[in-house]
């Protein structure tokens, strides 16, 4: 029992003392507060409240009024640049859930009003072979502090992955298209079905992971579909 105690004290000690920012590497906190000075969160009376890309004033950009998004609003968390790019990479590669955990935190004011706009929310899965990498899907850890902010459930099993893929962030943007286009499934389409549905991701970037999650979803007959990214690409 004295070890037990001993080594629980060591443990707690370790994760005050020596925790290290996600983003500098920086002694004593999840993250610094010199990073999240640094990390700039996006103004959505300047963007495109579908793609979020920056329009300088909320207007429907000409991308998305020539191609289909699969969902009808868009909502982004930071500019995925520097310092929180950092961070993010940190979150998904290097085993610290409580990184993304904090981000989602940081966005109190983009997500408490989405709990007007929806009935549900659904993470983009990963296959079972990354998961077993990760061990954990960053999606689903976003959507959980999303549905703790919201008050509204997270459907983990509504969409899964039907083949591996690669990252996308290493593939030029017609790879990504062909790596993850028909990449996702739907069961349990009767937990969506005339419900107001929120697609959650870790980060948008060509909107092809977005779309084809979308297209999956709208199989099940929800009565809309809006999409979270904690980050968007310039």
């Amino acid at each position: 029992m004295a070890a037990l105690l001993g080594n629980l004290v060591r443990n707690i000690f370790d994760i005050v003392y020596y925790q290290s920012c996600a983003a500098c590497g920086a002694k004593g906190e999840v993250i610094c507060k010199a990073c999240v000075d640094s990390f700039r969160i996006i103004d959505h009376n300047s963007v495109c409240p579908i793609c979020g890309k920056d329009v300088e004033r909320r207007i429907v950009c000409g991308e998305c009024i020539t191609n289909k998004r699969g969902f009808s609003e868009g909502y982004y968390g930071f500019i995925y640049e520097y310092r929180l790019r950092d961070a993010i990479h940190t979150f998904k590669f290097n085993g610290r859930p409580e990184v993304g955990r904090y981000l989602v935190s940081l966005l109190k004011d983009i997500i408490e009003p989405l709990r007007e706009k929806i009935d549900c929310i659904v993470p983009i899965p990963i296959t079972d072979k990354r998961l077993r990498h990760r061990g954990f899907n960053q999606s689903f850890i976003i959507s959980e502090e999303i549905g703790h902010l919201t008050g509204k459930p997270v459907f983990h099993s509504v969409l899964f992955k039907v083949k591996e893929t690669k990252d996308q962030y290493s593939l030029s943007k017609e790879e990504r298209k062909e790596n993850i286009k028909g990449a996702f499934g739907i069961k349990r389409g009767s937990d969506i079905k005339g419900k107001r549905v929120l697609i959650v991701d870790d980060l948008f970037t060509t909107g092809y992971t977005a779309y084809e999650a979308a297209k999956a979803i709208s199989r099940a007959r929800p009565e809309s579909i809006i999409f979270f990214a904690l980050a968007r690409a310039l």
